[in-house]
């Protein structure tokens, strides 16, 4: 690593890098480039999709790494691969087994009402109604932990779009809103995502837009969903960069962004060795 400013490094000498801590911009960039090298090393290829992801494939044994900072989450067909990947990333960097995957995000909610929807009825978002939060950092915080929720919760998606909007400077009925949808969650920890290993394994979308939802600006929301058989894989709901003057326009953009995220998907699957049938069923 690259000395922080002022702090001159005597000539013929080098500093020893005992910790790298969380926050240092050159932290993160030095652990990938590392961790690549030995999964590299090791024979597994990263992906041109998803640069997160590395994949082995030798004969029937298929084996495949996700990192996400300094967390690895290892799956395949090959309980020995793994199992001596493990053994190996441990000799290497000394890592901790947390075991068989259980969860990917836990939130606790206690002692509160339960709501039936994500969104209280009649909202509307706006970055001018109500007062301006003394202390923003809670409202930070939660929001934070609602964006990696909605990696497994579609039916949040929404809200948490139009929540995120407004971290630079939330308001009470932001957060009132924020503790509604807590609510909704901790009446619903019974729903989930079903992945059928017996699906069908051909892609379908469905596209839509909201023409100019947003109060503050007039600009309009994509949405997508995109099911592999049975399965939902892919959604996402996101204010679009610029005005569309009519809602035929709102919809074309939002196509467009949902033929992007299908092509994406489509290279990473072949990439995973699944062949997607053509033509892919898009619906509007």
């Amino acid at each position: 690593m690259t000395p922080p400013p002022g702090y001159s490094v005597p000539v013929g000498k080098v500093c020893k890098l005992k910790r790298s801590l969380y926050g240092l911009r050159q932290a993160s960039r030095c652990w990938n480039i590392e961790l690549s090298k030995f999964l590299v090393s090791q024979g597994y290829v990263q992906s041109k999709e998803d640069y997160s992801m590395f994949i082995r494939s030798v004969g029937d044994s298929f084996t495949v790494v996700i990192a996400y900072i300094d967390d690895l989450l290892v799956s395949g067909n090959d309980s020995g691969e793994i199992s001596s990947l493990k053994t190996k990333l441990h000799s290497t960097f000394t890592i901790k087994d947390l075991g068989a995957l259980t969860y990917f995000l836990g939130i606790e909610l206690l002692d509160c009402s339960l709501a039936s929807f994500p969104v209280p009825k009649g909202v509307k978002f706006n970055n001018f109604e109500g007062v301006v939060l003394p202390d923003p950092e809670v409202y930070r915080k939660i929001v934070g932990k609602l964006l990696y929720l909605n990696l497994t919760r579609p039916d949040i998606s929404f809200v948490v779009q139009q929540l995120s909007q407004f971290l630079s400077e939330p308001r009470d009925v932001h957060l009132s809103v924020v503790k509604h949808v807590l609510r909704y969650l901790k009446g619903t920890f019974n729903v989930g995502l079903f992945y059928s290993a017996y699906a069908d394994l051909k892609l379908t979308t469905y596209s839509d837009a909201d023409w100019g939802n947003c109060m503050d600006s007039g600009r309009s929301l994509t949405c997508y969903t995109i099911f592999l058989g049975n399965s939902l894989i892919s959604w996402k709901t996101k204010k679009q960069k610029v005005v569309s003057k009519s809602s035929i326009e709102a919809e074309y953009r939002s196509m467009s962004k949902t033929a992007d995220e299908i092509q994406w998907l489509e290279r990473l699957l072949d990439e995973l060795g699944v062949c997607v049938p053509t033509p892919i069923t898009f619906f509007l």
